[in-house]
């Protein structure tokens, strides 16, 4: 099974990257921009029998290694 996962940092975090990119946006002429986040997006194909198995193996995956859960939160989607 495919599964994805999206990590982003808590919004209580300060994202320089995100500052970046917005700052850039706008001086490309994009002034409409406000408030980028940016994140990183992880696919990974998982052996597991039924989608619950498979989002249990990457729960503990992204707890122990994929997201850093004192400053990131993440989304898990199975694509069966």
């Amino acid at each position: 099974m495919r599964a994805r996962v999206s990590i982003r940092l808590r919004p209580d975090v300060l994202d320089p990257q995100g500052k970046a990119i917005g700052q850039a946006l706008v001086t490309l002429g994009f002034s409409s921009v406000n408030n980028v986040r940016q994140g990183k997006l992880i696919e990974l194909d998982v052996e597991a029998s039924d989608v619950g198995s498979a989002e249990q193996q990457v729960q503990a995956m992204c707890e122990k290694l994929l997201a850093n859960p004192v400053i990131e939160d993440y989304d898990i989607e199975i694509i069966a």
